[in-house]
């Protein structure tokens, strides 16, 4: 099989600033720490093999010893597979990575992931749809559109939010991403260019990777979004798409205002370029909805809409669906023939369940990330003071922070070994960006979050007090 080869340029400019010179931690265990947190975010993909250990030393500027060193230890730990003439190659350990890599220290706590645990709605919807099952078990059970009660129910909440929508122009996928890999493998090639937000949703750019195109960033501004950026990279690069989170953004969790989605629409009609709009976390506002969905600005149906039970009911229930125009439905019921027959029967029924009861539960999960979000930024104002957020945002799950040097990568690996593992800036980007952000969810209760801020707070203060990291390959 065929691996793909990370380049050392490349992994360098992944890996940051990996090393703090005034550490007494061993460089090779940095080096070893750096690359494991490369592995587990998906920033080194899976199967791809490293450079050699001479190459690799010459261009990190240590010894061979050192790498050598690295990469025995991740050997032991089962992130690298290394056979004599091939290399090195990426691979995660066997049954998963639940606990820390590190021996002796406690479980990971995932603060990498914004995603909620299921409330006691879900156990209620499963009882429902178990209930609801039976009169449809004289079916095949393969709908590639999705069941016409769950569509139904999809487009009644489209409508209610200023966007009518028919049953027909609704399609039930197995998750967002799911959705947007399934658009891209209808309207991309190898080699195409996609229009991204800078920064993004990482999956949304494993996905753009994993289709063989290539991401065009457009920089977000420091509020709102760069809408001439926007035109004039369009116009400037000919993408087959764009991909935007205009509802409550991941990371930075800022809402795209009305005349902004009237003119990204207008702009897509311009230049004739579909615009891929992830909604994800659309039911998840605190004080007030967000305006109408974008495509409600749309009028020549350039915009294809991502939609998700994920977030605002549960990640286990895998599903979600995409709003389109009928014939762009059709079309992508072609190309999925090729990849599954539809979305599990059970899942419809409960999720169709969940649209049902929403009112009775979302408001009282809205409150409660309301309160965890103003604990979690209390408890980093008095914890972490040099830290910034950017944007407090008035919904989703998580805060997008600045912090006060570019050492995003060196704290995440440093808290992985404490068995804290958290969402380096990044991961969120292309090309190595975003060394001074974190992305950090307020899904945990505040007691919770209270404790894992003060386990991170003497790993940020070490990381900050070495102050030799290397920059390029140059003690500063």
């Amino acid at each position: 099989m065929t691996r793909r080869r990370t380049g050392a340029s490349s992994l360098i400019k992944l890996l940051g600033h990996w090393q703090q010179t005034l550490s007494r931690t061993p460089v090779y265990r940095q080096l070893a720490d750096g690359l494991r947190l490369l592995i587990l975010d998906g920033r080194l993909p899976l199967e791809s093999r490293l450079p050699g250990e001479r190459e690799l030393a010459a261009a990190l500027g240590v010894s061979r010893t050192t790498v050598a060193a690295a990469l025995g230890q991740l050997r032991e730990e089962g992130y690298l597979l290394s056979r004599h003439g091939s290399g090195s190659t990426t691979i995660l350990p066997e049954g998963g990575f639940s606990t820390s890599p590190v021996p002796g220290v406690a479980p990971v706590l995932d603060l990498s992931t914004a995603a909620l645990s299921a409330g006691p709605e879900i156990h209620q919807a499963y009882t429902s749809a178990l209930m609801a099952l039976p009169e449809h078990l004289s079916s095949t059970g393969y709908d590639q559109r999705g069941i016409p009660e769950l569509r139904e129910a999809i487009a009644r909440r489209y409508a209610a939010r200023g966007l009518p929508t028919t049953a027909e122009q609704i399609m039930v996928v197995n998750g967002a991403v799911s959705g947007f890999s399934l658009v891209l493998r209808l309207l991309t090639g190898p080699g195409d260019r996609v229009v991204i937000d800078h920064p993004t949703y990482p999956m949304a750019l494993a996905a753009i990777k994993g289709a063989s195109c290539r991401p065009v960033s457009v920089s977000l501004p420091e509020q709102g979004w760069d809408t001439d950026g926007l035109a004039a990279t369009i116009a400037q690069t000919s993408p087959r798409l764009a991909y935007l989170l205009p509802d409550f953004h991941n990371p930075t969790g800022r809402c795209m205002d009305a005349a902004t989605r009237a003119i990204v629409a207008e702009i897509a009609a311009r230049n004739r370029t579909a615009i891929v709009v992830d909604e994800t976390m659309a039911d998840l506002w605190f004080d007030a909805p967000p305006p109408p969905p974008l495509a409600a600005f749309d009028k020549a149906d350039n915009v294809i809409t991502l939609g998700s039970a994920g977030k605002s009911f549960w990640g286990g229930l895998r599903l979600g669906w995409i709003r389109a125009s009928s014939r762009t439905i059709a079309s992508l019921i072609q190309v999925r023939n090729s990849l599954d027959l539809g979305s599990p029967l059970l899942e419809q029924l409960a999720t169709i369940s969940l649209f049902n009861t929403a009112d009775n539960f979302l408001p009282q999960r809205r409150k409660m990330l309301r309160e965890q979000r103003d604990a979690c930024s209390a408890t980093l104002r008095e914890l972490f003071p040099d830290w910034q957020i950017t944007t407090v945002p008035e919904g989703g799950l998580s805060l997008w922070i600045e912090l006060p040097k570019p050492l995003a990568t060196l704290f995440a690996a440093s808290a992985e070994s404490i068995g804290i593992r958290i969402g380096a800036g990044p991961r969120f980007g292309t090309e190595g960006a975003f060394e001074r952000y974190l992305r950090l969810p307020f899904t945990l209760e505040p007691t919770q979050m209270r404790i894992a801020l003060e386990r991170l707070q003497p790993v940020w203060q070490q990381v900050t007090q070495n102050r030799g990291y290397v920059e390029r390959g140059l003690t500063v």
